[in-house]
């Protein structure tokens, strides 16, 4: 039996959070979320998930470090911004991001590209 995919969902606002993983649920993946930076350190000193996805928004600069860790950990992860921006782009390409979705998202869109870092 193949095993299911854990998709960490991090970010600052948990209705979101629990709207997304809602989504990513009918999916057939599973889904840890994280509100907030401590919640994010647990989930990557406990692992068990397969990929990561990031909102930045009302996050400071050391999200960026959280980024690396996962990036360390080989847990490929995707950035997702509040806006375009060539300091994100940058940013997400330096700590080692997987892809950079801009908002709104589109679920479609979001799943497709989960599914490919997946090798689905």
């Amino acid at each position: 039996m193949k095993k299911k995919n854990i998709i960490l969902i991090v970010g600052s606002n948990r209705t979101e959070l629990e709207l997304l993983s809602q989504q990513i649920v009918k999916e057939g993946c599973g889904t840890l979320v994280a509100a907030g930076l401590e919640e994010l350190d647990s989930a990557i000193e406990e692992g068990g998930f397969t990929l990561a996805l990031t909102d930045l928004t009302g996050f400071d600069r050391t999200i960026w470090q959280r980024c690396q860790a996962l990036h360390k950990a080989r847990i490929p992860f995707i950035v997702i911004s509040p806006q375009r921006s060539p300091l994100v782009q940058k940013e997400s390409l330096k700590h080692g991001a997987s892809g950079l979705l801009v908002k709104p998202l589109g679920i479609k869109e979001l799943i497709e590209y989960m599914h490919t870092l997946l090798g689905e």
